[in-house]
């Protein structure tokens, strides 16, 4: 048992190194994509996209289920968005509250007869499609409940314009939001296929007319936390990873695409979380495939502002349900693992997601069973313990700060300085509970796979006019929220 516990301690120790190590990488690759991103909008050839005829034409889809609460402060913040030529397509998937009626009521929208639907992906047959010509760039999709991925491929059958945009029901987007994408696609058109937006908590912020109008932190302690957590994966993360085009997701939020692309591919895949991830992977695979030059872009000054979840209960089934979601598609493109045909995504991507995000709570759990071992074998001391827990404490709060700084170097959405001491407290603070919460939830997520769990649990919706609270808050069945 000696012999076993030491070398599981060597492979431990290198392990944690290795993890270090690529993120300390992804760190550095994330702060040059922001110096390339600050200077290439500096001299872009395409800084004044806002009602410019040159802006390529999107269709924003917003698949939506029970979100009665939300949706019309939702449609109202789409329809002024500064953009030159876009369309906006809500996709009512069988609600049973009255998301639908609420709709029609707000914009008086009547059946439209004469609408062609091009069924180029398979998606639930369309009931009908309502539209009113005073607000000549609003759609609306009535269809039985199929999920969400069913609900876009809808919303893309509808779509009128070569650039889709995905949008949940219970996000804002900045007025600028979708120039900033387009700036991004136009300097490359011909190899974009998708573009990752920036989404960020809007708990706690002062929303007004469907504006984020004042920037403030979540005064409850779970939203806190995913707001310092979006900040470090979208910031120090995803910057870095889409500036080697290894990119392996664009969140179901916010995300743009070439309608093609998403086409070729089969569209989204109906039947699991993680439909976001999915498409990703199927497009890299088509790309690499084919032998196509393409990239999967990220946009950080694209900001969509979401809500999450406040309680302990919707948080860890939204957990789960990205647990799930990630096991099932790393088991399903298992084929593309250390194959060279697939480049930076099968020979660092994949392996990385599979070795440090799949399997990560069970290197954390033998590792807590490894510590028990010693202690009870008295193969070692509190304070090489303690050392060791210093030094892993402290490599994972250098990279939250990193990405703190990342954040004032770059966006400044938070200027206040009590904001950023409330911050760096916190990003400390997660540590003691909340990380390894985080990895109870994933292991329950992939029980919830192996007994063939595919539900999507519930979430709380509140109005945008009033302040979060998960407690009074209308909690709604949800068949397609994912952050």
């Amino acid at each position: 048992m000696r012999e076993l516990l030491l070398g599981y301690g060597s492979v431990a120790m290198y392990y944690v190194m290795a993890v270090t190590l690529i993120y300390f990488t992804i760190l550095f690759f994330s702060y040059k994509g922001v110096y390339s991103m600050i200077k290439g909008a500096v001299y872009s050839r395409f800084q004044s996209l806002s009602g410019s005829e040159s802006a390529p034409p999107v269709s924003l889809l917003v698949p939506a289920y029970n979100e009665e609460l939300t949706i019309i402060e939702n449609v109202k913040s789409l329809l002024t968005l500064n953009y030159h030529t876009y369309e906006v397509i809500v996709v009512n998937d069988g609600s049973k509250d009255n998301t639908l009626q609420v709709l029609i009521d707000a914009f008086r929208l009547v059946p439209k007869e004469d609408e062609t639907i091009r069924y180029s992906i398979d998606c639930t047959p369309i009931r009908q499609v309502y539209h009113n010509p005073a607000y000549p760039n609003l759609y609306v999709v009535d269809k039985p409940n199929g999920g969400k991925a069913d609900s876009l491929n809808a919303g893309i059958n509808l779509s009128h314009y070569p650039l889709i945009s995905s949008i949940d029901a219970d996000s804002l987007l900045e007025k600028d939001a979708l120039i900033r994408m387009a700036r991004v696609y136009m300097e490359n058109p011909a190899e974009t296929v998708a573009i990752g937006g920036n989404v960020r908590i809007a708990n706690g912020c002062t929303i007004r007319d469907g504006v984020v109008a004042d920037v403030k932190l979540p005064k409850k302690i779970w939203p806190m936390f995913q707001t310092l957590e979006y900040m470090k994966a979208f910031l120090g993360g995803r910057i870095g990873w889409s500036h080697i085009n290894g990119l392996i997701i664009v969140s179901g939020a916010f995300g743009m695409f070439r309608k093609s692309a998403v086409i070729d591919v089969g569209g989204y895949r109906d039947g699991y979380p993680g439909e976001d991830m999915n498409i990703i992977i199927k497009l890299h695979r088509h790309m690499l495939e084919n032998k196509l030059p393409y990239r999967v872009a990220y946009c950080p000054d694209a900001v969509c502002w979401t809500q999450a979840p406040d309680t302990y209960r919707i948080l860890s089934s939204q957990r789960k349900r990205w647990g799930r979601g990630n096991l099932k598609n790393m088991l399903e493109n298992r084929d593309m693992l250390l194959r060279p045909k697939y480049k930076v995504f099968g020979l660092l991507t994949m392996p990385y997601n599979v070795i440090f995000e799949t399997l990560n709570p069970y290197f954390k759990l033998t590792g807590l069973l490894a510590l028990i071992g010693y202690v009870a074998m008295d193969m070692t001391q509190w304070r090489v313990l303690l050392t060791f827990a210093l030094i892993n404490f402290l490599n994972g709060f250098v990279m939250a700060v990193g990405s703190l700084v990342l954040e004032e170097l770059a966006f400044r959405r938070y200027t206040r300085m009590r904001d950023l001491v409330k911050m760096t407290a916190f990003s400390a603070l997660m540590f003691l509970g909340y990380y390894q919460l985080g990895v109870l939830w994933r292991l329950q997520g992939h029980i919830e796979f192996l007994r063939k769990n595919n539900s999507w649990g519930v979430m709380t919706r509140q109005s945008w006019n009033q302040e979060p609270s998960g407690g009074d808050a209308q909690a709604v069945a949800q068949s397609g929220k994912i952050a």
